[in-house]
């Protein structure tokens, strides 16, 4: 392997075009100069340096190594400034990922906290649902990811990361207002078996649990429109076409041509802070993580449900 070190004092060499140079640079005596280009060059198995009248100059082999060198020593730099910024949260890079209802609602306020504490470290977010999460967690594309699951759903977080639970977070019936059924205050998912449906998409893990909740409860919800968006979602119940399920994340804002009716049997699903076991514990991972824990309060199942009523 070769010494960094002594790579330095080539490049010290080849700049100041001589050895006495290199060592009034360095603050090395010219033997120890010596010494290091004599033992570069028994690490390379290569000459690296010609003396001549004029001083000394580089071969081809000498010459390669520099401009390596020089790189080295740029990402050394530049690995030293970033671990120093990270220790102190003075820089750095955050990356999450977060399913659709908290990128809109829970992410954006820890965001806000965290920028306002730390404006120096660099936060980036994509959108990906929980499977999908996981694995840019695994392959080191972010560092934490807002996941969420539900008893009926596969652990596909649960193998290799480490959760910690946010908040839990109730399903209700969405009808438009004109709906037989919006006059009553609550309902049961039985109530709902004769209505078409919107639903998500079958890669939404909302719609995994939209089917097997409908099937616990004696039906197979007959699904006539398909939406990921909660908006476009809430929008095709307004028009008539069909009744749906929304997490109470996803109704912060309602369209003012549905209702949104509290279920007896109603389902819930777990909002986790996920992130790979085996990933190091930055400074900034750390105080986001408590963070969203702090936030996750304002989205408590009370809080929730004022703003679902």
């Amino acid at each position: 392997m070769l010494d960094v070190r002594r790579m330095k004092v080539l490049r010290e060499v080849a700049e100041r075009g001589s050895f006495s140079a290199a060592a009034e640079a360095l603050n090395f005596t010219q033997s120890a100069i010596s010494q290091h280009v004599a033992a570069l060059e028994r690490e390379t198995g290569a000459r690296l340096v010609e003396r001549g009248a004029r001083g000394v100059r580089l071969t081809d082999a000498g010459s390669a190594l520099v401009a390596h060198t020089e790189a080295i020593l740029t990402r050394l730099d530049a690995a030293e400034e970033e671990l120093a910024a990270i220790a102190g949260l003075r820089g750095g890079r955050l990356r999450l990922a977060s399913f659709q209802s908290a990128g809109a609602t829970l992410v954006p306020q820890a965001v806000a906290v965290f920028h306002s504490r730390h404006p120096h470290v660099e936060l980036g977010m994509v959108e990906a649902e929980p499977e999908q999460a996981c694995d840019l967690l695994r392959s080191g594309e972010i560092d934490l990811a807002l996941v969420y699951g539900h008893d009926s759903m596969p652990p596909s977080f649960a193998a290799d990361c480490e959760v910690t639970p946010l908040v839990e977070d109730s399903y209700d019936a969405i009808l438009a207002a004109g709906h037989p059924l919006a006059k009553r205050r609550k309902l049961s998912l039985a109530d709902l078996a004769e209505e078409p449906w919107i639903s998500s998409s079958i890669a939404n893990g909302c719609r995994h649990i939209t089917d097997e909740v409908c099937r616990q409860a004696g039906f197979e919800p007959r699904v006539a429109f398909e939406a990921d968006e909660t908006m476009a979602s809430q929008a095709l119940v307004a028009a008539g076409v069909g009744v749906t399920l929304l997490p109470r994340l996803a109704l912060t804002s309602l369209h003012p041509g549905v209702v949104a009716r509290a279920l007896t049997d109603r389902p819930r699903r777990q909002i986790h802070a996920a992130r790979l076991d085996s990933a190091y514990r930055s400074p900034a991972c750390e105080a986001m993580l408590q963070i969203l824990r702090d936030v996750a309060g304002e989205f408590s199942e009370a809080s929730l449900e004022l703003a679902a009523s």
